[in-house]
């Protein structure tokens, strides 16, 4: 484990700076620059400092996240000062740095960010552009944000980024989108290239470039919307899927809070995982599946769909639900007569967490209504047909009747929560 920080007699200074230098620079940035016994940041960003900046420089190792308390420790009650891209507190390591000293450890410097100059030079306004970041992330978790009309931002991990987005833009069905790339923001050699992302024709050119996009979707693209119960057309499946209505209801059920951990027990197709997640970028999930052909197709799902953050465990629970994190919510979908699955999951389940179980047959519901009347909550049944042709006439076919208990566990240290202790 890397050493810990001693506490330090003056705070850190972090410093923004842009593609114009020190030039953008202001006084109060320059004098803290001026002034560090240590000048610590990326090669491209030290490289812009004068001689009149006499630290010694330290440029970030690979990987950067792991040296951060290590160079702080290292370098001691000396003074720092550490060179972030634009705004350190945007995508960048002013949030590292936050995390190993705290806010009253730092002063920092912020500098307009890439988004901002993007949105200067576009005429769009701030506040109604969406930014994704693929810098050290999937481009895949692009296509999450993917909806007609929308504007978009996309800060690139290097010169093959555009290529890469115009690619997903085409494979997702946005082929039609219109692509601007703007190069060396706010700096002397600033410039930018556009095209359609389906004739996407142009060489990698500056490292240093974010990418807009103007989402428009080809006619034949499938329309996935903002809440739970995508098309179940938009999932790869082998039949075990959570129907489109019976998910949307499930999802309304777990009820999904940023920040969350989703257990999908008995994946399937991955489906309420992969929802679960769409609902907001900082939610978590993990999709419990036994067989290692549906687990790797939840794979391509969450990826297809723009989550490849879902994690997937191989395996049957409960056993495979030994290592995982406490959840705030967990569904079971599949497996409830396996021994012990319950108790496991409700015993895992934080304080105040959500359980939610679906079942089409009749040994799995008698379980269930025996914990709903041991234990309370909701249990109900949740039905759909759907209109077919009947000769030259129309009528309905009901689809399998799905029973689904739902309940919410004690928050009180003085109950008695675990549902093997009450049976």
């Amino acid at each position: 484990m890397p050493p810990s920080p001693a506490p330090r007699p003056y705070p850190v200074a972090v410093v923004g700076i842009g593609a114009d230098g020190w030039s953008g620079l202001s006084g109060t940035a320059r004098e803290a620059l001026r002034g560090a016994e240590v000048l610590i940041g990326g090669a491209r960003q030290l490289d812009l400092l004068p001689p009149e900046c006499s630290g010694v420089r330290v440029p970030w190792p690979s990987p950067l996240r792991p040296a951060v308390p290590r160079l702080l420790a290292e370098h001691g009650a000396r003074r720092i000062a550490v060179l972030a891209s634009g705004d350190p507190m945007f995508y960048g390591i002013g949030r590292a740095l936050a995390e190993e000293l705290g806010p009253e450890g730092l002063r920092v410097f912020p500098h307009p960010s890439s988004v901002s100059y993007a949105c200067a030079r576009l005429g769009w306004p701030l506040e109604d552009t969406e930014v994704v970041t693929l810098v050290g992330r999937a481009a895949a978790r692009l296509a999450a944000s993917l909806y007609e009309e929308r504007r978009l931002l996309v800060l690139s991990a290097d010169a093959g980024t555009p290529a890469t987005v115009a690619a997903l833009l085409t494979d997702r069905g946005f082929g039609p989108s219109r692509v601007r790339v703007l190069e060396q923001l706010g700096g002397e050699d600033e410039g930018h290239v556009e095209g359609i992302a389906e004739a996407w024709a142009h060489e990698p050119g500056d490292r240093l470039n974010v990418v807009a996009i103007e989402c428009r979707a080809a006619a034949d693209a499938l329309r996935l919307g903002t809440v739970p119960g995508l098309p179940d057309e938009a999932y790869e499946h082998d039949g075990q899927l959570t129907k489109r209505h019976i998910r949307a209801a499930t999802l309304g059920t777990l009820a999904p809070a940023p920040g969350e951990l989703l257990w999908d027990v008995g994946g399937g197709s991955g489906s309420i995982a992969i929802e679960w997640l769409r609902s907001h970028r900082s939610c978590r999930a993990v999709s419990v599946e036994r067989d290692p052909l549906r687990a790797e197709r939840i794979t391509r799902n969450a990826e297809r769909l723009g989550v490849p953050g879902l994690r997937v465990v191989t395996g049957p629970a409960p056993s495979a639900l030994a290592e995982l994190d406490a959840p705030d919510a967990v569904f079971i979908g599949g497996g409830l007569t396996a021994p012990g699955l319950l108790d496991a999951c409700w015993e895992a389940l934080r304080p105040g967490g959500r359980l939610v179980a679906n079942t089409v047959t009749l040994e799995s519901e008698a379980l269930l209504a025996e914990r709903h009347k041991a234990y309370g909550g909701a249990l109900v049944r949740l039905s759909v047909a759907h209109a077919v042709p009947v000769g030259g006439f129309t009528g309905w076919r009901q689809a399998m009747p799905v029973t689904q208990w739902s309940v919410t566990k004690p928050s009180s240290s003085d109950v008695s929560s675990h549902m093997g202790d009450r049976r």
